[in-house]
């Protein structure tokens, strides 16, 4: 299932676990995996907590400090800072499915990462049967 979205910062975390797991829901399948994946160089797909914005904000100043936009870089877009971003959060996440719900923990959700927003975007959902 491919599903658009539009950033609007240029870096954010925005919270696709309701997304996916109404497409699981959907599938009406009980038992097998998703995979969420994410067709650009400048964002990515991650899990992690969602019950503490603050760990958002955090994973994104930190990734800022250590890959700030501004850099001694060469690519001439201005954006490799988004391009290592998004190569270390990577582009996909693999998540099981059991008895039609995402086995995810407690704390934990899906996020589109945007590195270099803001833009229209997407993502797509892939379910498969165990």
């Amino acid at each position: 299932m491919l599903h658009q979205l539009r950033t609007t910062k240029p870096q954010e975390f925005i919270d696709i676990t309701d997304i996916v797991a109404t497409d699981v829901r959907n599938s009406n399948i009980k038992d097998g995996i998703v995979v969420v994946y994410v067709p650009h160089t400048t964002a990515g797909v991650t899990i992690n907590e969602n019950a503490d914005s603050d760990v958002v904000r955090d994973i994104i100043n930190t990734l800022e400090k250590v890959y700030p936009v501004r850099g001694d870089y060469r690519h001439l877009e201005g954006n490799s800072h988004a391009h290592i971003k998004a190569s270390l959060i990577g582009s996909s996440c693999t998540v099981i499915i059991k008895e039609g719900r995402l086995l995810l923990g407690t704390w934990q959700g899906i996020y589109f990462c945007e590195f270099d927003g803001p833009r229209q975007r997407e993502f797509y959902v892939k379910i498969i049967k165990e």
